[in-house]
């Protein structure tokens, strides 16, 4: 039977697919294509009861986010998935730091559902939404 919700752990990094969207810009189709998906392990999947391309709300302690899961390009485990860095990532990245200066992009727990009525915001939606601005 199909999990409502699972708590996986957060590892974002830097994506090829995600270097391609830069360069066409950050507002572009590509950046948002390669940045707005978080991967998972094929059990991940099973567990959820969703389908590839299905959106789902991923939230940590600091944030929220809906992204597109997709199947894994990597060789994650279950309970490991994936986000691209980038605003998305952002919004539910910890921003403590243990004395490092940088926040830990890697090993954060987060709680991943299935949200396909959601809408995934665009770059500057986020960014306007993570800093409590109004939209246009």
């Amino acid at each position: 039977m199909a999990e409502s919700e699972i708590t996986v752990n957060i590892i974002t990094c830097r994506t090829i697919q995600q270097g391609v969207g830069v360069e066409a810009g950050r507002t572009s189709q590509k950046y948002f294509d390669a940045c707005t998906i978080v991967q998972l392990h094929p059990a991940d999947f099973k567990r959820l009861g969703i389908g590839e391309n299905t959106r789902v709300r991923v939230t940590s302690p600091v944030g929220s986010v809906v992204l597109k899961a997709v199947r894994t390009r990597e060789d994650l485990v279950p309970g490991l998935a994936h986000i691209p860095m980038g605003p998305w990532a952002n919004r539910i990245v910890p921003s403590y730091t243990y004395s490092t200066g940088e926040p830990s992009f890697k090993g954060f727990p987060a709680k991943i559902r299935a949200a396909p009525a959601e809408q995934i915001m665009g770059a500057v939606e986020v960014i306007r939404d993570a800093c409590g601005l109004p939209g246009k």
